[in-house]
């Protein structure tokens, strides 16, 4: 693909996942939330230029640090993702005020590998980037899912505010 129908679906995809995570979304654990990321990271993975011919090692460092930042900004998106157990047992999540920061703050980290590349003269391709939201998204959604799996398996009282005591721990006043 070139760079612009790459620098396309990372906006597109990017768009997408944000909005919908800022909304109450159900977690479903029996689907499967590896797909997305693995077809992104295949897309990419297929690329021929991924890393500069000429600036090989500066390249793959480059690749490295984006790999770093995208596997740290996912953890970071869903350990700050609201999560919670609704009386039916279903699991729901959102995302934060925390997480819109995470976010803000993998764009500038990204932005400044790429002010980096661009200072050592390295051609960065939009690829990079798109395997850095693969790491991202896929990080994100197996913290979610191993948190829900953790929280689906506790009995939760679930407040009118969405903040969460594990039974266990409530106490009833007599």
């Amino acid at each position: 693909m070139s760079g612009l129908v790459n620098a396309l679906v990372i906006v597109v995809v990017a768009a997408v996942v944000i909005v919908r995570q800022f909304r109450a979304s159900r977690i479903d654990t029996d689907r499967r939330w590896w797909l997305l990321p693995a077809i992104l990271a295949v897309i990419t993975l297929r690329e021929p230029d991924l890393l500069d011919a000429r600036h090989h090692t500066a390249s793959a460092l480059l690749l490295g640090a984006e790999m770093i930042v995208g596997l740290a900004i996912g953890a970071a998106w869903a350990w700050t993702t609201r999560i919670w157990v609704e009386s039916d047992g279903a699991v729901w999540s959102k995302s934060t005020k925390a997480s819109a920061a995470v976010w803000a703050v993998g764009i500038g980290l990204r932005m400044g590998l790429f002010a980096v590349g661009a200072l050592m003269g390295v051609h960065q391709h939009s690829s990079a980037l798109m395997l850095g939201l693969a790491a991202t998204l896929l990080v994100r959604s197996g913290i979610l899912i191993w948190r829900t799996r953790s929280l689906s398996q506790a009995p939760v009282y679930a407040t009118a505010y969405g903040d969460h005591v594990p039974r266990s721990a409530w106490k009833e006043r007599v």
